[in-house]
């Protein structure tokens, strides 16, 4: 039987001294495009980082592709927040996606022709081949969220994580990146996505993870998304529940 994408078992996460994390426990399995959905200051970049031991656990246990993440880290692919990103520093389009080839190099190895094909066709694949000699902080935010998706893509990962990729990137952006994460799941891939905007989990994802620093619910769309449970997770945040799911 094939391992689960990611097994996470009473995982609790402090930040700043504060549990912002706690006791969750879930298993995801391979193909699926998964939202992190929960308020503000619900968790979920945190939760996230802690997955991939960007930042340090308290206490449980995450074993993603059935073994501990310093064995698979090449196979897992990130995208940050686009605000923990130095977009001033002098870096090309080509040569950010190409960094995505790295970890298939060897020690004091660089790219080289085969490389660059390579990166040249992620960017193709997201619309961005045009803009590989432009600097990146000449991007739009949706240019520029496409350039670190290349970059995600270029590194051949099974597992990708997306911390709020849909903030400030326009609508043909957006719509370009949801068409290519389900390609990948398609393809077998795993994507796990921090998201803000319930109008459009339903269309997005597979599973959602609904969060308040304790894990509210894990499953489906269907099986999340109901007036109640979203309640349990918002609190009152929002004025209007309907059946469709949730509006501001």
């Amino acid at each position: 039987m094939k391992d689960p994408a990611i097994s996470i078992y009473d995982l609790h996460v402090s930040y700043y001294g504060n549990e912002a994390v706690k006791g969750v426990s879930l298993s995801v399995s391979n193909g699926n495009l998964v939202g992190i959905i929960g308020p503000n200051g619900a968790g979920k970049s945190t939760f996230l980082k802690a997955i991939i031991n960007l930042i340090p656990k308290d206490k449980g246990e995450v074993k993603v592709l059935g073994k501990p993440i310093k064995e698979v880290r090449k196979r897992i692919a990130y995208v940050p927040q686009r605000n923990d990103i130095d977009w001033d520093f002098p870096i090309t389009v080509l040569d950010a996606v190409l960094i995505g080839t790295y970890p298939h190099l060897k020690l004091f190895h660089r790219p080289k022709k085969k490389e660059k094909e390579w990166a040249l066709e992620c960017l193709h694949r997201v619309g961005m081949q045009d803009f590989s000699k432009r600097q990146i902080g000449e991007l739009s935010g949706g240019q520029q969220q496409r350039v670190f998706l290349a970059r995600a893509l270029a590194q051949k990962a099974d597992l990708f994580f997306l911390d709020e990729p849909f903030v400030g990137v326009d609508v043909s952006s957006e719509e370009t990146i949801v068409k290519i994460l389900k390609e990948l799941c398609r393809q077998g891939k795993t994507v796990i996505v921090v998201h803000h905007d319930l109008s459009k989990a339903n269309d997005y994802f597979h599973q959602l993870i609904l969060l308040n620093k304790e894990l509210i619910r894990f499953g489906t769309v269907d099986e999340v998304f109901k007036p109640d449970v979203i309640e349990k997770a918002y609190k009152g945040q929002f004025a209007f529940i309907n059946e469709m799911g949730v509006s501001v």
